[in-house]
């Protein structure tokens, strides 16, 4: 594209036609055959830039005037939204952040992970696209109580989120009127919300949940990465035997305490102790709900020797799933990879991928999944 005069600062403007938005937000366009990454743009638009970071294999560009508008962009309703770091995605549509999100799933899965035959399904959305989260952390510098400006750790002073729920809101204004001290964060839950961790949008973890659920086969489930037992005591009834493990105590001490006899619950490192777990227990279900970094090489080496039936991994990072399903090809069949939109406005992307052993029969397995998903909507 053509060079365009520069309004101001010491770079000259760039015109692009930007035709997808790659994972983490950034539109993408190219210049002299060299991709360039313009936040806040949507594919279709034709854009003023102003590169700003020169790489080997990409620039990073400023959005400077949208020229052709795309018909999905919209108003953002936030007035913070291009300065607070949390939300990338209020100027799009909410329908067309949805395909967004399955289409990145996908195109991480091929890139990644070599992975093109898999189909990704339709991201199930969200009940509410704003007005979702049930909690927040807000950080105090310099008189300022808010989150943090994007790529800085500069606070943006922050009255109301947007994307939180109006009990959040409440007590980010009490916050706001007795104050934080310099230096210090507060995380701000919704009425009944728990310290151990727990998903930030309630409607989506119940979707997730009952998909989890009506993936599970057999009657022994190791649920790895397992917090405070959110899956095993959903399915607790159903199985004979639940056995899960995971490194923080407290959430391991929380899944104790509202643990049925037939479940157990063990505090240590996944990958040191998933190996003995498939050889004594021997579950026809492993489910994995790691944390963004993925699983390490002990895990995919144990769920290759010692296999199950049917693995269910939990990403809320695609590009660590990817990776992590390229190991587990050898013995798996991977059935189906199914987005959620737990983060709408941002360029998060929570995914659930079922898998199977290979000497299962492939039509099976979807014709099970589509029958799950059925159920569940």
């Amino acid at each position: 594209m053509r060079h365009l005069q520069s309004q101001k600062g010491s770079h000259p403007s760039i015109g692009l036609d930007i035709h997808d938005v790659a994972f983490g937000g950034a539109g993408v366009g190219r210049l002299d055959g060299k991709i360039v990454f313009v936040p806040f743009t949507i594919d279709g638009e034709r854009v003023e830039a102003e590169v700003v970071e020169h790489r080997k294999s990409f620039d990073r560009a400023r959005l400077r005037k949208v020229i052709v508008r795309a018909a999905e962009r919209v108003d953002p309703v936030c007035p913070y939204f291009g300065q607070c770091g949390g939300c990338d995605y209020q100027h799009i549509a909410y329908r067309h952040q949805l395909e967004l999100k399955r289409r990145q799933v996908a195109q991480l899965l091929e890139r990644i992970g070599r992975i093109s035959d898999v189909e990704v399904l339709p991201t199930l959305a969200s009940e509410g696209s704003y007005a979702f989260r049930n909690r927040i952390t807000v950080h105090a510098i310099d008189g300022r109580i808010g989150f943090f400006a994007k790529q800085s750790r500069d606070v943006v002073d922050i009255e109301r989120c947007a994307i939180a729920i109006p009990t959040v809101n409440d007590a980010l204004k009490e916050l706001r009127a007795t104050g934080l001290a310099e230096g210090r964060h507060r995380t701000l839950r919704g009425a009944g919300v728990p310290r151990t961790f727990t998903q930030t949008n309630d409607s989506v973890a119940r979707a997730l949940l009952d998909f989890v659920v009506r993936q599970v086969v057999g009657e022994v489930l190791v649920d790895a990465y397992c917090g405070a037992g959110v899956f095993g005591h959903a399915m607790a009834e159903r199985l004979e035997r639940v056995i899960g493990i995971d490194w923080n105590e407290p959430a391991i001490n929380a899944a104790r305490k509202s643990a049925d006899s037939n479940e157990t619950y063990l505090c240590g490192d996944v990958g040191e102790t998933i190996g003995s777990l498939l050889v004594n227990e021997q579950p026809h279900t492993v489910i994995l709900d790691p944390s963004a970094e993925g699983v390490d090489d002990r895990v995919t080496d144990a769920l290759e020797v010692n296999p199950c039936n049917r693995l269910i991994y939990v990403s809320c990072n695609p590009p660590a799933l990817a990776r992590d399903l390229a190991r587990l090809r050898s013995a798996y069949q991977i059935i189906a990879v199914q987005p959620f939109d737990m983060f709408p406005q941002t360029a998060e992307i929570e995914a659930v991928a079922v898998l199977d052993l290979k000497r299962e029969s492939a039509v099976a397995g979807v014709q099970e999944l589509q029958n799950g998903r059925r159920m569940w909507r």
